[in-house]
Protein backbone atom coordinates (compact mmCIF):
# COMPACT_ATOMS: atom_id res chain seq x y z
CA UNK A 1 0.00 0.00 0.00
CA UNK A 2 1.28 3.39 -0.75
CA UNK A 3 1.99 5.66 2.16
CA UNK A 4 -0.25 8.85 2.54
CA UNK A 5 0.27 12.04 0.66
CA UNK A 6 2.60 14.59 2.69
CA UNK A 7 0.90 18.09 2.89
CA UNK A 8 3.26 20.70 2.16
CA UNK A 9 2.06 24.29 2.86
CA UNK A 10 4.17 26.01 0.00
CA UNK A 11 4.05 23.10 -2.73
CA UNK A 12 0.68 24.73 -4.36
CA UNK A 13 1.79 28.53 -4.53
CA UNK A 14 5.21 27.63 -6.15
CA UNK A 15 3.37 25.51 -8.77
CA UNK A 16 0.52 28.18 -9.78
CA UNK A 17 3.22 30.49 -9.85
CA UNK A 18 5.27 28.11 -12.13
CA UNK A 19 2.63 27.86 -14.14
CA UNK A 20 2.09 31.29 -15.00
CA UNK A 21 5.58 32.38 -15.79
CA UNK A 22 5.33 29.52 -18.34
CA UNK A 23 2.19 30.95 -19.76
CA UNK A 24 4.51 34.23 -19.97
CA UNK A 25 7.37 33.16 -21.41
CA UNK A 26 5.62 31.74 -24.71
CA UNK A 27 2.90 34.15 -25.03
CA UNK A 28 4.33 37.20 -24.14
CA UNK A 29 7.91 37.17 -24.51
CA UNK A 30 8.75 34.16 -27.15
CA UNK A 31 7.38 35.72 -29.79
CA UNK A 32 9.75 39.33 -29.59
CA UNK A 33 13.27 39.21 -30.81
CA UNK A 34 15.20 42.08 -28.99
CA UNK A 35 18.78 43.53 -28.97
CA UNK A 36 21.25 44.43 -25.95
CA UNK A 37 24.35 45.66 -26.48
CA UNK A 38 27.34 44.37 -24.54
CA UNK A 39 30.34 45.52 -24.39
CA UNK A 40 33.08 43.84 -25.88
CA UNK A 41 30.28 41.42 -27.89
CA UNK A 42 28.13 44.63 -29.58
CA UNK A 43 24.63 44.08 -30.05
CA UNK A 44 23.57 40.71 -29.30
CA UNK A 45 20.08 39.52 -30.21
CA UNK A 46 17.85 37.50 -27.57
CA UNK A 47 13.72 36.42 -27.53
CA UNK A 48 11.54 38.59 -25.19
CA UNK A 49 10.90 35.48 -23.01
CA UNK A 50 14.20 35.73 -21.37
CA UNK A 51 12.54 37.79 -19.13
CA UNK A 52 10.11 34.85 -17.80
CA UNK A 53 11.67 31.19 -18.79
CA UNK A 54 14.64 31.55 -16.82
CA UNK A 55 11.97 31.77 -13.07
CA UNK A 56 10.88 28.70 -14.49
CA UNK A 57 13.86 26.49 -14.52
CA UNK A 58 14.66 28.37 -10.89
CA UNK A 59 11.22 27.26 -9.75
CA UNK A 60 11.66 23.53 -11.10
CA UNK A 61 15.17 23.61 -9.18
CA UNK A 62 13.27 24.41 -5.98
CA UNK A 63 10.78 22.10 -6.14
CA UNK A 64 13.38 19.34 -7.11
CA UNK A 65 15.29 20.43 -4.78
CA UNK A 66 12.70 20.45 -1.84
CA UNK A 67 10.51 18.29 -2.97
CA UNK A 68 11.40 15.98 -4.96
CA UNK A 69 11.17 14.88 -9.02
CA UNK A 70 7.83 13.32 -8.84
CA UNK A 71 7.12 17.27 -7.76
CA UNK A 72 8.29 18.58 -9.90
CA UNK A 73 6.87 16.10 -12.55
CA UNK A 74 3.62 17.00 -11.70
CA UNK A 75 4.24 21.08 -12.34
CA UNK A 76 5.96 20.42 -15.75
CA UNK A 77 2.59 18.48 -16.62
CA UNK A 78 0.58 21.05 -15.20
CA UNK A 79 2.10 23.90 -17.46
CA UNK A 80 1.71 22.40 -20.07
CA UNK A 81 -1.97 21.81 -19.54
CA UNK A 82 -2.18 24.99 -19.06
CA UNK A 83 -0.33 26.06 -22.09
CA UNK A 84 -2.52 23.64 -24.13
CA UNK A 85 -5.59 25.31 -23.26
CA UNK A 86 -4.53 28.88 -24.08
CA UNK A 87 -3.30 27.81 -27.31
CA UNK A 88 -6.63 26.67 -28.14
CA UNK A 89 -8.76 29.65 -26.45
CA UNK A 90 -6.41 31.79 -28.65
CA UNK A 91 -6.69 30.15 -31.99
CA UNK A 92 -10.19 30.48 -31.01
CA UNK A 93 -10.97 34.28 -30.20
CA UNK A 94 -8.82 35.05 -33.02
CA UNK A 95 -11.45 32.74 -35.39
CA UNK A 96 -14.37 34.10 -34.12
CA UNK A 97 -16.42 37.09 -36.38
CA UNK A 98 -15.09 40.08 -35.86
CA UNK A 99 -17.38 43.31 -35.30
CA UNK A 100 -17.88 46.21 -38.04
CA UNK A 101 -15.61 49.17 -37.28
CA UNK A 102 -12.17 50.33 -38.06
CA UNK A 103 -10.68 49.70 -34.36
CA UNK A 104 -12.11 46.10 -34.20
CA UNK A 105 -10.46 45.68 -37.92
CA UNK A 106 -7.07 46.81 -36.30
CA UNK A 107 -7.23 44.68 -32.95
CA UNK A 108 -7.58 41.96 -35.25
CA UNK A 109 -4.89 42.10 -36.86
CA UNK A 110 -2.86 43.40 -33.55
CA UNK A 111 -4.31 39.44 -32.16
CA UNK A 112 -3.43 37.65 -35.35
CA UNK A 113 0.39 39.11 -35.15
CA UNK A 114 0.54 38.43 -31.26
CA UNK A 115 -1.33 35.02 -31.17
CA UNK A 116 -1.80 33.77 -34.65
CA UNK A 117 1.54 31.26 -33.68
CA UNK A 118 0.91 30.63 -30.61
CA UNK A 119 -0.25 27.11 -31.41
CA UNK A 120 3.25 26.50 -33.31
CA UNK A 121 4.75 28.69 -30.15
CA UNK A 122 2.64 26.31 -27.82
CA UNK A 123 3.71 22.65 -29.70
CA UNK A 124 7.23 24.03 -29.95
CA UNK A 125 7.42 25.41 -26.24
CA UNK A 126 5.66 21.93 -24.88
CA UNK A 127 8.18 19.72 -26.46
CA UNK A 128 11.52 21.34 -26.08
CA UNK A 129 10.54 22.77 -21.70
CA UNK A 130 9.29 18.75 -21.34
CA UNK A 131 12.28 17.89 -22.79
CA UNK A 132 14.68 20.08 -21.11
CA UNK A 133 12.33 20.57 -17.39
CA UNK A 134 13.21 16.55 -17.12
CA UNK A 135 16.46 16.54 -18.55
CA UNK A 136 17.23 19.30 -15.70
CA UNK A 137 15.51 17.79 -12.85
CA UNK A 138 16.74 14.44 -13.71
CA UNK A 139 20.03 15.68 -13.62
CA UNK A 140 19.56 17.74 -10.33
CA UNK A 141 17.93 14.93 -8.72
CA UNK A 142 20.70 12.68 -9.48
CA UNK A 143 23.83 15.25 -8.89
CA UNK A 144 21.81 15.52 -5.30
CA UNK A 145 22.83 12.00 -4.31
CA UNK A 146 26.32 11.94 -6.14
CA UNK A 147 26.91 15.00 -4.07
CA UNK A 148 25.20 13.92 -0.86
CA UNK A 149 23.49 17.06 -0.73
CA UNK A 150 26.28 18.97 -0.74
CA UNK A 151 27.41 21.92 -3.51
CA UNK A 152 23.77 22.96 -4.19
CA UNK A 153 25.32 25.75 -6.09
CA UNK A 154 27.12 23.68 -8.61
CA UNK A 155 23.58 21.17 -8.80
CA UNK A 156 21.47 23.99 -10.10
CA UNK A 157 23.85 25.81 -12.24
CA UNK A 158 24.84 22.37 -13.66
CA UNK A 159 21.58 20.85 -14.03
CA UNK A 160 20.37 24.31 -15.62
CA UNK A 161 23.02 24.28 -17.98
CA UNK A 162 22.14 20.76 -19.55
CA UNK A 163 18.34 21.45 -19.14
CA UNK A 164 18.79 24.93 -20.70
CA UNK A 165 20.97 23.57 -23.57
CA UNK A 166 18.67 20.42 -24.90
CA UNK A 167 15.44 23.42 -24.20
CA UNK A 168 17.14 26.25 -26.42
CA UNK A 169 18.53 23.53 -29.37
CA UNK A 170 15.02 22.84 -29.72
CA UNK A 171 12.53 25.51 -29.20
CA UNK A 172 13.59 28.71 -31.32
CA UNK A 173 13.99 25.97 -34.44
CA UNK A 174 10.78 24.60 -33.94
CA UNK A 175 8.92 27.56 -33.33
CA UNK A 176 10.48 29.98 -35.11
CA UNK A 177 12.09 28.42 -38.37
CA UNK A 178 10.96 30.02 -41.79
CA UNK A 179 9.88 33.37 -39.83
CA UNK A 180 12.93 34.53 -38.77
CA UNK A 181 16.23 34.58 -40.88
CA UNK A 182 18.31 31.30 -40.02
CA UNK A 183 20.88 33.31 -39.15
CA UNK A 184 19.00 35.00 -36.55
CA UNK A 185 17.49 31.64 -35.10
CA UNK A 186 20.50 29.80 -34.35
CA UNK A 187 21.89 34.02 -32.47
CA UNK A 188 18.66 34.04 -30.34
CA UNK A 189 19.22 30.85 -29.75
CA UNK A 190 22.79 31.01 -28.36
CA UNK A 191 21.83 33.92 -26.95
CA UNK A 192 19.36 32.76 -25.17
CA UNK A 193 21.02 30.06 -23.51
CA UNK A 194 24.00 31.76 -22.31
CA UNK A 195 21.75 34.40 -20.75
CA UNK A 196 19.50 31.76 -18.85
CA UNK A 197 22.59 30.04 -17.69
CA UNK A 198 24.16 33.37 -16.55
CA UNK A 199 20.50 34.03 -14.88
CA UNK A 200 20.83 30.86 -12.68
CA UNK A 201 24.25 31.81 -11.95
CA UNK A 202 23.14 35.40 -10.62
CA UNK A 203 20.27 33.95 -8.76
CA UNK A 204 22.20 31.03 -6.60
CA UNK A 205 22.48 33.48 -3.63
CA UNK A 206 18.21 33.80 -3.90
CA UNK A 207 17.99 29.88 -4.90
CA UNK A 208 19.85 29.31 -1.59
CA UNK A 209 17.45 31.55 0.71
CA UNK A 210 14.74 30.18 -1.18
CA UNK A 211 15.67 26.35 -0.63
CA UNK A 212 16.49 27.08 3.02
CA UNK A 213 13.21 28.87 3.74
CA UNK A 214 10.52 25.65 2.32
CA UNK A 215 13.11 22.99 3.61
CA UNK A 216 12.88 24.47 7.02
CA UNK A 217 9.18 24.98 7.08
CA UNK A 218 8.19 22.08 5.33
CA UNK A 219 10.59 19.79 7.28
CA UNK A 220 11.66 18.51 3.76
CA UNK A 221 14.69 17.45 2.09
CA UNK A 222 13.76 14.81 -0.49
CA UNK A 223 16.60 12.33 -2.16
CA UNK A 224 15.14 10.31 -5.39
CA UNK A 225 16.90 7.30 -4.39
CA UNK A 226 13.94 5.27 -5.21
CA UNK A 227 11.79 7.45 -7.89
CA UNK A 228 10.78 6.31 -11.21
CA UNK A 229 11.77 9.05 -13.35
CA UNK A 230 9.32 8.17 -16.19
CA UNK A 231 8.11 11.81 -17.53
CA UNK A 232 5.10 9.67 -18.56
CA UNK A 233 3.05 9.85 -14.89
CA UNK A 234 1.82 12.92 -12.72
CA UNK A 235 1.22 10.97 -9.79
CA UNK A 236 3.80 11.80 -6.91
Amino acid sequence: MDSPRRHHRYYDLILAAFVVVLLCSNFIGAGKAAVVTLPYFGTVPFGGGILFFPISYFFGDILTEVYGYAYDRRAVWAGFAALVFAAIMAQIVITLPVAPGEYMANYQQGLETVFGNSWRIALASMFSFWCGSFVNSYVLAKMKIWTQGRYLWMRTIGSTAVGELVDSSFFYMLAFYGLWPTDEVIQVALAQYALKTAWEVLATPLTYWVVNFLKRKENEDHYDIHTNFTPFRVKV
